[in-house]
Protein backbone atom coordinates (compact mmCIF):
# COMPACT_ATOMS: atom_id res chain seq x y z
CA UNK A 1 0.00 0.00 0.00
CA UNK A 2 1.32 3.72 -0.95
CA UNK A 3 1.02 5.65 1.76
CA UNK A 4 2.97 8.65 0.77
CA UNK A 5 -0.37 9.79 -1.40
CA UNK A 6 -2.77 11.51 1.04
CA UNK A 7 -6.30 10.53 1.06
CA UNK A 8 -8.37 13.73 0.06
CA UNK A 9 -11.60 11.85 1.00
CA UNK A 10 -10.57 11.69 4.38
CA UNK A 11 -8.79 15.13 4.51
CA UNK A 12 -12.40 16.26 3.23
CA UNK A 13 -13.98 14.57 6.13
CA UNK A 14 -11.68 15.10 8.72
CA UNK A 15 -11.43 19.01 7.40
CA UNK A 16 -15.83 19.31 7.53
CA UNK A 17 -15.42 18.16 10.98
CA UNK A 18 -17.02 14.75 9.55
CA UNK A 19 -14.85 12.42 12.84
CA UNK A 20 -14.64 14.78 15.50
CA UNK A 21 -16.22 14.40 18.92
CA UNK A 22 -17.77 17.43 18.71
CA UNK A 23 -19.51 16.49 15.74
CA UNK A 24 -20.03 13.03 15.83
CA UNK A 25 -22.00 13.13 19.83
CA UNK A 26 -24.46 15.22 17.78
CA UNK A 27 -25.00 12.74 15.13
CA UNK A 28 -24.40 13.22 11.22
CA UNK A 29 -26.51 11.93 8.12
CA UNK A 30 -24.58 11.05 5.09
CA UNK A 31 -25.60 9.97 1.78
CA UNK A 32 -23.54 8.00 -0.86
CA UNK A 33 -25.06 7.71 -4.21
CA UNK A 34 -23.66 5.70 -7.24
CA UNK A 35 -24.57 4.44 -10.55
CA UNK A 36 -24.54 0.90 -12.53
CA UNK A 37 -21.70 2.54 -14.18
CA UNK A 38 -19.31 3.65 -10.82
CA UNK A 39 -19.90 1.93 -7.67
CA UNK A 40 -19.41 3.95 -4.62
CA UNK A 41 -19.15 0.84 -2.35
CA UNK A 42 -15.62 1.23 -1.64
CA UNK A 43 -16.61 5.01 0.44
CA UNK A 44 -19.13 2.38 2.77
CA UNK A 45 -16.37 0.51 2.63
CA UNK A 46 -13.93 3.52 4.14
CA UNK A 47 -16.71 4.57 6.57
CA UNK A 48 -16.66 1.27 8.02
CA UNK A 49 -13.10 0.82 8.71
CA UNK A 50 -12.87 4.44 10.11
CA UNK A 51 -15.56 3.92 12.40
CA UNK A 52 -13.35 0.73 13.59
CA UNK A 53 -10.39 2.04 14.48
CA UNK A 54 -8.80 0.72 17.21
CA UNK A 55 -8.13 3.64 19.54
CA UNK A 56 -12.16 4.19 19.91
CA UNK A 57 -14.57 2.49 21.25
CA UNK A 58 -17.18 3.28 18.42
CA UNK A 59 -19.47 0.80 17.06
CA UNK A 60 -21.34 0.02 14.22
CA UNK A 61 -25.09 -1.33 13.00
CA UNK A 62 -24.85 -2.67 9.45
CA UNK A 63 -27.99 -3.27 7.94
CA UNK A 64 -26.75 -5.47 5.32
CA UNK A 65 -29.36 -5.96 2.12
CA UNK A 66 -26.40 -6.77 -0.43
CA UNK A 67 -24.13 -8.82 0.55
CA UNK A 68 -23.47 -11.54 3.59
CA UNK A 69 -21.12 -10.78 6.40
CA UNK A 70 -18.14 -12.78 4.46
CA UNK A 71 -18.04 -10.46 1.80
CA UNK A 72 -17.93 -7.56 4.28
CA UNK A 73 -15.38 -9.41 6.44
CA UNK A 74 -12.51 -10.87 2.92
CA UNK A 75 -12.89 -6.64 1.98
CA UNK A 76 -12.48 -5.30 5.28
CA UNK A 77 -9.67 -7.98 6.00
CA UNK A 78 -7.73 -6.60 3.41
CA UNK A 79 -7.73 -2.85 4.65
CA UNK A 80 -6.55 -3.83 7.67
CA UNK A 81 -9.75 -4.14 9.90
CA UNK A 82 -11.25 -8.07 10.94
CA UNK A 83 -14.78 -7.78 11.48
CA UNK A 84 -15.29 -11.28 13.32
CA UNK A 85 -12.64 -9.83 16.01
CA UNK A 86 -14.72 -6.44 15.88
CA UNK A 87 -17.75 -8.37 16.12
CA UNK A 88 -16.48 -10.39 18.72
CA UNK A 89 -15.60 -7.24 20.63
CA UNK A 90 -19.62 -6.11 20.66
CA UNK A 91 -18.33 -3.01 17.90
CA UNK A 92 -19.82 -4.41 14.92
CA UNK A 93 -23.22 -5.50 15.12
CA UNK A 94 -24.23 -7.51 11.60
CA UNK A 95 -28.19 -7.57 10.73
CA UNK A 96 -28.46 -9.84 7.80
CA UNK A 97 -31.46 -8.59 5.60
CA UNK A 98 -31.01 -10.52 2.61
CA UNK A 99 -34.06 -12.92 3.22
CA UNK A 100 -36.06 -10.25 4.79
CA UNK A 101 -39.42 -9.91 3.14
CA UNK A 102 -42.12 -7.48 4.15
CA UNK A 103 -44.76 -5.90 5.07
CA UNK A 104 -47.69 -8.23 4.35
CA UNK A 105 -47.99 -9.44 1.17
CA UNK A 106 -52.01 -10.36 1.33
CA UNK A 107 -52.14 -6.47 1.82
CA UNK A 108 -54.17 -6.42 5.14
CA UNK A 109 -52.08 -4.78 7.90
CA UNK A 110 -49.24 -6.90 9.24
CA UNK A 111 -48.67 -7.98 12.71
CA UNK A 112 -45.00 -7.57 12.73
CA UNK A 113 -44.08 -4.77 10.27
CA UNK A 114 -40.57 -6.41 9.23
CA UNK A 115 -39.24 -2.84 8.76
CA UNK A 116 -40.88 -2.17 11.76
CA UNK A 117 -38.93 -5.21 14.21
CA UNK A 118 -35.77 -4.38 11.98
CA UNK A 119 -35.85 -0.52 13.30
CA UNK A 120 -37.14 -2.19 16.78
CA UNK A 121 -33.97 -4.62 16.84
CA UNK A 122 -31.42 -1.47 15.78
CA UNK A 123 -33.58 0.80 18.70
CA UNK A 124 -32.45 -1.64 21.09
CA UNK A 125 -29.21 -2.10 20.24
CA UNK A 126 -28.29 1.87 20.12
CA UNK A 127 -29.71 2.06 23.51
CA UNK A 128 -28.03 -0.84 25.10
CA UNK A 129 -24.64 0.27 23.41
CA UNK A 130 -25.90 4.41 24.60
CA UNK A 131 -25.97 3.04 28.34
CA UNK A 132 -22.26 1.82 28.07
CA UNK A 133 -19.62 3.49 30.44
CA UNK A 134 -17.30 6.00 27.96
CA UNK A 135 -17.69 8.02 25.16
CA UNK A 136 -18.61 6.17 22.08
CA UNK A 137 -20.45 7.27 18.82
CA UNK A 138 -22.72 4.42 17.21
CA UNK A 139 -23.14 5.08 13.38
CA UNK A 140 -26.26 3.15 11.44
CA UNK A 141 -24.70 1.81 7.85
CA UNK A 142 -27.58 0.71 5.23
CA UNK A 143 -25.76 -0.72 2.27
CA UNK A 144 -27.90 -0.84 -0.15
CA UNK A 145 -31.33 1.37 0.36
CA UNK A 146 -32.75 0.56 -3.15
CA UNK A 147 -33.33 -2.90 -1.74
CA UNK A 148 -35.04 -1.93 0.88
CA UNK A 149 -37.60 -1.25 -0.95
CA UNK A 150 -37.33 -4.35 -2.82
CA UNK A 151 -37.74 -6.08 0.28
CA UNK A 152 -40.72 -3.92 1.17
CA UNK A 153 -42.49 -5.05 -1.81
CA UNK A 154 -41.80 -1.41 -3.22
CA UNK A 155 -43.18 0.46 -0.89
CA UNK A 156 -40.97 3.80 -0.84
CA UNK A 157 -43.43 4.79 2.13
CA UNK A 158 -42.17 1.99 4.10
CA UNK A 159 -38.82 2.59 3.34
CA UNK A 160 -38.94 6.55 4.18
CA UNK A 161 -40.66 5.88 7.21
CA UNK A 162 -37.79 3.60 8.90
CA UNK A 163 -35.21 6.15 7.39
CA UNK A 164 -37.35 8.98 9.37
CA UNK A 165 -37.26 6.37 12.66
CA UNK A 166 -33.61 6.04 12.12
CA UNK A 167 -33.16 9.79 11.90
CA UNK A 168 -35.06 10.03 15.40
CA UNK A 169 -31.96 8.50 16.86
CA UNK A 170 -29.36 10.74 15.53
CA UNK A 171 -31.53 13.77 17.12
CA UNK A 172 -32.75 11.39 20.64
CA UNK A 173 -29.22 9.50 20.91
CA UNK A 174 -26.50 11.33 18.44
CA UNK A 175 -26.29 8.58 16.22
CA UNK A 176 -24.87 8.99 12.88
CA UNK A 177 -26.74 7.11 9.93
CA UNK A 178 -25.00 6.35 6.50
CA UNK A 179 -26.49 4.76 3.71
CA UNK A 180 -25.68 3.85 0.06
CA UNK A 181 -28.47 4.21 -3.09
CA UNK A 182 -28.19 3.79 -6.33
CA UNK A 183 -29.55 7.05 -7.89
CA UNK A 184 -29.54 6.12 -11.59
CA UNK A 185 -32.87 3.96 -10.77
CA UNK A 186 -34.52 6.44 -9.53
CA UNK A 187 -35.57 8.58 -12.99
CA UNK A 188 -39.31 8.11 -12.75
CA UNK A 189 -41.46 10.57 -10.70
CA UNK A 190 -42.97 7.60 -9.11
CA UNK A 191 -39.47 7.06 -7.45
CA UNK A 192 -37.99 10.07 -7.37
CA UNK A 193 -38.84 11.63 -3.96
CA UNK A 194 -36.97 8.98 -1.77
CA UNK A 195 -34.08 9.76 -3.34
CA UNK A 196 -34.68 13.65 -2.71
CA UNK A 197 -35.88 12.59 0.72
CA UNK A 198 -32.59 11.35 1.58
CA UNK A 199 -30.82 14.09 0.24
CA UNK A 200 -33.19 16.45 2.15
CA UNK A 201 -32.03 14.56 5.41
CA UNK A 202 -28.30 14.46 4.16
CA UNK A 203 -25.90 16.50 6.22
CA UNK A 204 -23.29 15.15 3.61
CA UNK A 205 -23.92 13.79 0.04
CA UNK A 206 -21.28 11.58 -1.48
CA UNK A 207 -21.81 11.14 -5.51
CA UNK A 208 -19.77 8.73 -7.53
CA UNK A 209 -19.97 9.10 -11.26
CA UNK A 210 -18.22 8.05 -14.24
CA UNK A 211 -15.68 10.76 -15.85
CA UNK A 212 -17.34 13.06 -18.01
CA UNK A 213 -14.38 12.11 -20.30
CA UNK A 214 -15.35 9.00 -20.63
CA UNK A 215 -13.59 5.84 -19.24
CA UNK A 216 -9.43 5.87 -18.66
CA UNK A 217 -7.87 2.51 -17.86
CA UNK A 218 -6.21 4.34 -14.75
CA UNK A 219 -9.22 6.90 -13.08
CA UNK A 220 -11.97 4.66 -12.59
CA UNK A 221 -14.51 7.60 -11.78
CA UNK A 222 -14.89 10.87 -9.53
CA UNK A 223 -16.13 11.69 -6.31
CA UNK A 224 -18.16 14.82 -5.55
CA UNK A 225 -18.84 15.35 -1.88
CA UNK A 226 -21.41 18.10 -0.69
CA UNK A 227 -21.50 18.99 3.04
CA UNK A 228 -24.40 21.04 3.09
CA UNK A 229 -23.53 23.24 6.28
CA UNK A 230 -25.99 25.34 7.57
CA UNK A 231 -28.44 28.41 6.45
CA UNK A 232 -26.61 31.88 7.14
CA UNK A 233 -28.26 35.05 8.76
CA UNK A 234 -28.66 36.39 5.30
CA UNK A 235 -30.06 33.07 3.46
CA UNK A 236 -27.19 32.08 2.34
CA UNK A 237 -25.28 28.89 2.90
CA UNK A 238 -21.78 28.31 4.08
CA UNK A 239 -21.82 24.26 2.46
CA UNK A 240 -18.94 23.56 0.95
CA UNK A 241 -18.46 21.12 -2.37
CA UNK A 242 -15.13 19.09 -3.45
CA UNK A 243 -14.43 16.98 -6.78
CA UNK A 244 -11.58 15.00 -7.53
CA UNK A 245 -11.04 11.29 -9.02
CA UNK A 246 -10.09 8.15 -7.64
CA UNK A 247 -8.85 4.96 -8.86
CA UNK A 248 -9.97 1.34 -6.73
CA UNK A 249 -7.17 -1.17 -6.02
CA UNK A 250 -7.44 -4.04 -4.05
CA UNK A 251 -6.74 -3.00 -0.90
CA UNK A 252 -7.23 0.82 -0.92
CA UNK A 253 -8.49 3.65 -3.04
CA UNK A 254 -6.09 6.29 -4.34
CA UNK A 255 -7.89 10.00 -4.73
CA UNK A 256 -6.24 12.79 -6.63
CA UNK A 257 -7.29 15.86 -8.08
CA UNK A 258 -8.09 16.30 -11.67
CA UNK A 259 -5.20 16.13 -13.77
CA UNK A 260 -2.63 15.54 -11.08
CA UNK A 261 -2.44 11.86 -12.36
CA UNK A 262 0.75 10.92 -13.87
Amino acid sequence: MDNSRPNLLEEALVEDGIGSVKIQKRGRVVVVEDCVETSAAFVLHHFLKRSLQPDSSDVVVFIAFAHPFSHYERILRKMGCNLAVQRKNQRFLFLDMLMLECPDRNGGEAKEDGLLTLYGEIEKAVEIYSSLEGSRTITIMIDDVSLMEVAANGSSNHVLDFLHYCYTLKEKCGCSLVTLNHEDIYSSANTLPLILQLEYLADVIIKAEPLATGLASDVHGQLTLLNKGSACDLGSSNSKVRNFHFRVKENNVDYFYPGTQT
